[in-house]
């Protein structure tokens, strides 16, 4: 696919799927919602990558915010902390922009 499925500012929710062998996305952000904040581009797949096939087809990556009380439900930190990831297009699923 030659553009970004997912627009800047989307609503998206991180898959709590079974990872691939050699996966990119922490676990505390699985099944946490967040905005995309930014399309970083189109990379190689670095699950294939990891054993040393060419990683393609390229994936998209997307650099998305989460609040820190959706991720830690007992953060006692600011109401607006945040915590940013670089995550692949694959992992996560539009809930609206």
């Amino acid at each position: 696919m030659d553009t970004p499925r997912l627009p800047l500012g989307a609503w998206v929710k991180v898959s709590n799927h079974t990872p691939e062998a050699h996966c990119r996305t922490p676990c505390y952000l699985r099944g946490v919602i967040g905005r995309v904040e930014e399309v970083v581009g189109r990379y190689r797949d670095p699950s294939r990558l990891a054993f040393h096939k060419p990683g393609l087809p390229m994936l998209w990556l997307y650099r998305v915010r989460f609040r820190q009380q959706d991720i830690w439900p007992s953060y006692a930190g600011g109401e607006n902390d945040t915590v940013i990831a670089d995550l692949y297009e694959h992992w996560l699923d539009i809930l609206m922009e």
